[in-house]
């Protein structure tokens, strides 16, 4: 077993279990691409279990710190049995639910989301990807399920010196799936959506949306980055009599429009725009138009601290205009996913929009991601999508 020490005073973060150590903090050592290293710190005191990553600057990602813990299939076995009893207790109201979390899962690099009979996976780290097939047997024996699908081409790879990986894991078949969340149907593509193939980390968003567009009387509704159209959904369900789905991709407003359809909605009642949020928000406003209720959800503008002055700017900038279109006594739902925005922080920048747009508003609601996507103690960079339901004043 090779060997890492840590720089005096860096084990701190490892002594806390937070499960990351970065290139700086480390005095010697090195193994393998994904090879499971013991931890140490100066003075030659167990750490942890870590998987090393020779080519990202978080160079270490823990496994265990526990001394007596074994790193084999076995363990993977017993980690991915806790992660599925936890969501069992969860009564979700869906057949789709992310299986494993990452780190919160004790787990680093693993992302696994479940939709119906098809499991699909990313492989984010060194470590994952060096303990892939284990990985893929154990989801397997715990679900009794046959298929899984490999998403592995998020830019974390990149950051690992691992190559995209898209495909068949295990099993075959069809990758366009239909799935239920609430009382809807919608559908995806596993080999072609963001992510895994859907949002699912915003599925109790949506059903609080619906709620909160039925108890104010929201009647017109803009919807944007809209994507395939989930909130859309959510909208009409609490009683909108026109929904404006807007994004940048038409194969994604397709299925937003089949969407509607398949929930059984009057297609009069949707509208699909394929163009620039912030030019369409700019374009309602010099038209005079007006909304009762207002999504916004972009994708990640900062996915580190380091981007987080480019994006605060971004963010503001749509949030301003979205006050400004709302109508007196409106609703806005608004988000970010990027990790390098706290919530501290994009509170700030949306009370910097109000304020530009000349506009306050009552905070009803703080949204984050559903439970399933769970975030825990020793690890806060995992709270990475956080939201504001406001009300216009």
């Amino acid at each position: 077993m090779k060997k890492i020490t840590i720089r005096p005073g860096k084990e701190r973060s490892l002594v806390k279990r937070h499960p990351w150590v970065f290139e700086s903090s480390i005095a010697r050592g090195g193994g393998d691409s994904g090879e499971t290293v013991r931890v140490e710190s100066a003075d030659g005191q167990f750490l942890a279990w870590a998987a090393f990553s020779p080519g990202s600057q978080i160079r270490l990602r823990a496994w265990s710190f526990d001394a007596a813990e074994r790193i084999d299939a076995a363990f993977f076995a017993r980690r991915i049995a806790q992660a599925i009893a936890m969501r069992k207790r969860l009564a979700i109201a869906s057949d789709a639910w992310r299986l494993v979390h990452g780190e919160a899962d004790g787990l680093p690099g693993l992302v696994v989301d479940r939709y119906g009979d098809t499991l699909v996976a990313q492989f984010g780290s060194a470590g994952a990807e060096r303990w892939k097939q284990a990985i893929a047997d154990a989801l397997l024996a715990a679900t009794g399920l046959t298929r899984l699908y490999e998403r592995s081409d998020a830019q974390a790879r990149e950051w690992e010196g691992l190559p995209v990986q898209t495909g068949w894991l295990r099993g075959d078949g069809e990758t366009a799936l239909t799935i239920r969340e609430h009382d809807w149907k919608l559908t995806l593509d596993v080999a072609e959506g963001h992510k895994t193939g859907y949002y699912l980390d915003q599925r109790d968003s949506r059903q609080r949306f619906a709620a909160a567009v039925r108890q104010y009387g929201c009647k017109t509704v803009l919807n944007c980055f809209s994507y395939t159209g989930g909130f859309s959904v959510a909208a009409l369900a609490g009683g909108a009599s026109l929904v404006v789905s807007v994004d940048s991709s038409g194969p994604a407003l397709e299925r937003a429009k089949a969407h509607v359809a398949l929930n059984g909605f009057d297609a009069g009642r949707h509208e699909a725009w394929d163009a620039d949020v912030n030019a369409t928000l700019r374009r309602c406003l010099s038209e005079g138009r007006r909304f009762d209720a207002i999504v916004l959800d972009p994708p990640k503008f900062a996915p580190t601290a380091a981007h987080a002055e480019r994006a605060a700017r971004a963010y503001k900038d749509i949030n301003r205009l979205a006050f400004m279109l709302l109508s007196d006594g409106g609703l806005l739902y608004t988000f970010s996913c990027s990790g390098g925005i706290a919530p501290d922080l994009f509170h700030k920048i949306v009370a910097g929009a109000g304020l530009d747009a000349g506009v306050d508003g009552y905070i009803v609601e703080r949204l984050s991601a559903a439970a399933d996507h769970p975030q825990t103690v020793c690890f806060p960079e995992g709270d990475y999508l956080k939201g504001l339901g406001i009300l216009k004043r």
